[in-house]
């Protein structure tokens, strides 16, 4: 099983802040469509995932008892 967290509004896109999904094996490419699957609202294309604490490429593989954040756009000033 994979954690996943939602941060800022992605939050209110998928109505949770964390959840866990079947996943392990999956790449990180695998959990994008996963999740625009299960969210269709999702903005996956200003997304960004890190797995466990580091910022993820689309063909890494998510092993059992990983966490991934998924992080939209951030600005500042």
């Amino acid at each position: 099983m994979i954690k996943l967290y939602y941060f800022a509004g992605l939050r209110e896109v998928t109505g949770k802040f964390e959840e866990m999904a079947d996943l392990a094996g999956q790449t990180v490419g695998e959990l994008y469509s996963w999740t625009t699957d299960k969210y269709p609202d999702m903005p996956i294309n200003s997304t960004r995932i890190a797995v466990n604490e580091e910022y993820a490429l689309l063909t890494d593989v998510l092993q059992d008892g990983d966490i991934a954040a998924f992080i939209p756009p951030v600005s500042g000033g």
